[in-house]
């Protein structure tokens, strides 16, 4: 409970510094950034929010599922729109996956990662 407690508040918090100050950051990557500071100055709390990130983590494909059928439900409203958006979301979609996929490789590659 207090791990998702913590996540919370960071989220707020990047919330409020983000719409306070009018960074082109959302509030939720303030966040992060504001748990990742956390988790660099008090290592203890890795342990104690690990858990609590993962299944988080692992769960995550569930928050898209209403925001998918919401577009599939209404693809009639879209009407000639519809082939160029699922065109603009597949193209997103794999050029994403690349992208992730080349900064993996490039951080692996400069710190020595390999596959034993």
């Amino acid at each position: 409970m207090h791990a998702l407690l913590i996540i919370l508040i960071a989220q707020i918090l990047g919330e409020f510094v983000a719409r306070a100050t009018g960074l082109p950051l959302p509030g939720p990557v303030m966040g992060m950034i504001f748990v990742l500071g956390l988790l660099v100055a008090v290592p203890r709390l890795r342990e104690m929010i690990r858990a609590t990130a993962q299944t988080l983590l692992s769960h995550l494909s569930l928050l898209f599922v209403p925001a998918g059928a919401g577009v599939v439900g209404h693809l009639a409203t879209l009407g000639d729109s519809t082939v160029a958006i699922m065109l603009a979301i597949v193209v997103s979609a794999v050029l994403a996956i690349g992208a992730g996929a080349l900064t993996f490789s490039a951080v692996a590659r400069m710190t020595g990662s390999s596959d034993d």
